[in-house]
């Protein structure tokens, strides 16, 4: 395996592994690759500092780390996105794969005006844009209603 830093032309910066560098760039020019941020398929590879073991059994110096946000602050903050989603979700209703076809309806004035909200292929949301139908991803995922007990 190999863990290559890549980088999306929106200036995104994320981490992804692979099984060679000819997996990188087999999955890369089959569009497969994306940016979890954005979902943009133009990314590159990321300059990186090489990870090179110590020789042999010789000690390594310490290597400096750079504290962020604690756990416990993260899982705060993901709560209360969470719950600011949820409370967004709690007036819309979930169309499913339908979302494209629903929201375009929606526009067009074939469907009641309402807040929906589902599951739509990339090029199925950059067409709905490019219509000037407004379409937002949700920061986190969802499990469909049909799955809650």
């Amino acid at each position: 395996m190999i863990v290559f830093d890549l980088a999306c032309t929106d200036g995104h910066v994320f981490e992804t592994w692979f099984g060679s560098s000819d997996d990188y760039e087999n999955q890369r020019g089959r569009g497969l690759v994306s940016c979890p941020i954005c979902g943009i398929s133009e990314v590159s590879k990321a300059v990186m500092a090489p990870n090179v073991a110590p020789k042999g059994n010789a000690a390594s110096a310490p290597v400096p780390v750079q504290t962020g946000t604690a756990p416990a602050e993260m899982k705060a903050m993901l709560a209360a996105l969470a719950k600011m989603q949820a409370k967004a979700l709690a007036s819309s209703e979930h169309v499913g794969p339908r979302f494209a076809d629903e929201a375009r309806a929606i526009h067009d004035g074939d469907a009641p005006d309402r807040q929906i909200h589902g599951q739509a292929t990339r090029e199925e949301a950059k067409a709905l844009i490019e219509d000037g139908i407004a379409v937002t991803p949700l920061p986190l995922p969802i499990a469909p209603p049909e799955t809650h007990h």
